[in-house]
């Protein structure tokens, strides 16, 4: 597999807004996601995560705004972006053996039966070694743990050489070691190849040690910051609607906690979307993203003590 850069900021929305109905989602979405890094979309349930990663794919139309995708309109380059969708693991076919889930990524959808090209199994022999499942080829999915499902839905997703791989929540329902194991195949593949990956995420701490940023959806808008931004208990504490602190251990390493002592008549939201929305302004929170992926990378190596192993 390999990948290069071309685009300064794979992903630009410019003042965009999504609608169903009449309910808006999220509005005045001005933020650019750079190249290289690894994203994260964050905010609690129905503020439109899963919404923004389907924008970014075309699926769903803006009601405002653009957005652009690897330097096109979203939809356009679909081609070239891995999605991983969170219904993954249990949705498939689990008769299919790893290495026919995998050629999916090739052959698509199309009903009948199709040869195999030689050129297109090694493909898939390449994304199945890269995230360490090509001992397991002749598995069938409903061989596999959870956390493995998980590695060849990536691997499927990487089998067309993609330059932007999209993941929601592909770490819910996995054991903390098939957390960590995935976690590792994403490091390896920002590492490597120099993937922009993009990850819709409720709990932060497994993805802390590869994450460059994050998107949070705040006071109906999305916002862009730097992981040095992002890990602010203020912020985070209005962002999930109850008290956070951001706890960094002796070794260097953080990680984002409830607070253990909060009472029971504790105001959950403590601060107002005017006053949260002010101290982390678009203007301050867009002032990361004109930075180059590797300054990105050094912030969070140093938020964490350490690369993702």
């Amino acid at each position: 597999m390999a990948s290069d850069t071309e685009h300064a900021d794979e992903i630009v929305f410019d003042d965009a807004a999504v609608r169903r109905g009449d309910r808006t989602i999220w509005s005045h979405g001005s933020l650019a996601i750079p190249s290289g890094s690894v994203t994260a979309i964050v905010g609690t349930n129905g503020t439109g995560k899963t919404t923004m990663m389907k924008a970014e794919l075309g699926l769903i139309p803006l009601s405002a705004g653009s957005l652009t995708v690897l330097g096109r309109p979203a939809g356009e380059m679909n081609h070239l972006i891995g999605y991983v969708p969170q219904s993954y693991a249990s949705d498939i076919d689990s008769n299919l053996t790893v290495e026919q889930s995998v050629l999916l990524g090739l052959t698509g959808t199309r009903f009948g039966i199709h040869p195999i090209t030689r050129a297109q199994r090694a493909k898939a022999r390449e994304a199945m070694r890269f995230t360490g499942i090509d001992d397991r080829a002749k598995y069938r999915l409903s061989e596999l743990s959870g956390g493995l499902r998980q590695r060849v839905a990536i691997a499927q997703a990487l089998v067309c050489d993609p330059k932007l791989l999209m993941l929601d929540e592909p770490l819910a329902n996995l054991d903390l070691a098939s957390q960590r194991a995935t976690v590792h195949v994403l490091a390896k593949l920002n590492r490597e190849l120099g993937m922009t990956i993009q990850v819709v995420a409720h709990d932060l701490n497994m993805l802390l040690p590869i994450l460059t940023g994050a998107v949070y959806l705040l006071d109906g808008h999305p916002h862009y910051a730097r992981m040095n931004q992002v890990l602010d208990s203020t912020l985070l504490t209005h962002l999930y609607g109850t008290q956070v602190q951001v706890i960094t251990t002796p070794q260097g390493d953080m990680f984002v906690t409830p607070s253990p002592d909060e009472p029971d008549d504790q105001e959950h939201d403590m601060h107002t979307a005017d006053e949260v929305a002010q101290m982390h302004h678009h203007a301050h929170a867009n002032a990361g993203t004109s930075a180059n992926a590797a300054d990105a990378a050094d912030t969070a190596h140093g938020l964490n003590g350490k690369d993702a192993e």
